[in-house]
């Protein structure tokens, strides 16, 4: 297994909830805080492209694409990681340029990287010309791949180290490329992860257990589809309501798209879970203040 090169700040904080925890009727509630792991905002994706930078050096890489949403965390994340290893990148985004940059297309701005807007061509397609055109290295989608998942097997294990009874708590998780699932699952076991859906991708399940070939059937994963809504870019009511619970209770903000979507899940009680819970914190904050709805 390559070593990864160091990108974050660990063990991130487990920070207890208890005025959260009380309304959810829950014995104890902690916030595993990936948000708060230092590069460029923070957010989960750093654990992943640890190993996936890593690779690209080794390989001789000088520049790095990848691709996403305007307001992707893990194209903003790419661009820090670019940034702190001394690389080129260049981010391919879905849809027509903005009248404004605001969010994480702001920082993407400050960290110096190159934006290609897809339009309406395929992402995938769109990459793979880019990429040849520049030698790059492709990051896929969301950081995700059966290499990168080593990551969130660090996180458990963090978990481990931070809570020894851990073994009797659930994981709650969102749940977008699949990746920070599958190494939760892996380091602790599919009865404890759940995973809220969000939309990212067609078929959850099958992204989780493709990651894991041989551990786990898809079956035995635990994933919650309540608060997809009309998609992935949209905002329900669920959502926004989570979003101010959590600041008004623990003065902790989330984002619209995973972590408000987990915490809406773990509010309306749309799965069975026991009395003591972890909720993974994996950041997205600067996307708030480009979500079209807010």
């Amino acid at each position: 297994m390559i070593t990864p090169v160091p990108l974050g700040t660990w063990p991130t904080p487990l920070e207890a909830a208890p005025r959260l925890a009380a309304r959810l009727g829950l014995a104890e509630l902690w916030f595993k805080r990936d948000d708060l792991n230092g590069l460029g905002g923070g957010g989960n994706k750093i654990r992943k492209l640890q190993y996936t930078c890593a690779q690209a050096i080794a390989d001789g890489a000088t520049t790095l694409i990848t691709s996403g949403a305007p307001q992707s965390n893990h194209a903003r994340l790419t661009a820090a990681a670019a940034a702190r290893l001394g690389l080129s990148c260049v981010l391919v985004l879905a849809g027509p340029p903005p009248e404004s940059r605001r969010g994480n297309l702001l920082l993407d701005g400050l960290a110096g990287t190159e934006i290609v807007w897809a339009g309406d061509g395929p992402l995938a397609e769109v990459v793979a010309v880019e990429a040849e055109r520049r030698s790059a290295y492709i990051i896929p989608f969301g950081g995700t791949s059966p290499a990168s998942i080593q990551g969130y097997v660090d996180c458990g294990r963090e978990l481990r180290a931070q809570l020894p009874t851990v073994d009797g708590v659930e994981v709650v998780a969102a749940l977008g490329s699949g990746g920070t699932m599958a190494g939760l699952v892996r380091e602790l076991g599919a009865q404890r992860v759940i995973g809220v859906d969000v939309g990212a991708v067609p078929d959850p399940r099958a992204t989780v257990a493709g990651l894991l070939v041989g551990e786990v059937e898809p079956d035995a994963l635990r994933i919650d589809g309540t608060q997809v809504g009309a998609g992935y870019r949209t905002l329900t009511d669920a959502v926004r309501a989570a979003l101010e619970v959590t600041a008004r209770t623990e003065g902790v903000f989330l984002d619209p798209t995973y972590t408000g979507r987990a915490m809406a899940a773990l509010l309306a009680g749309s799965f069975p879970r026991g009395d003591r819970v972890v909720f993974l914190h994996s950041g997205g904050l600067p996307g708030l203040f480009g979500h079209p709805a807010l």
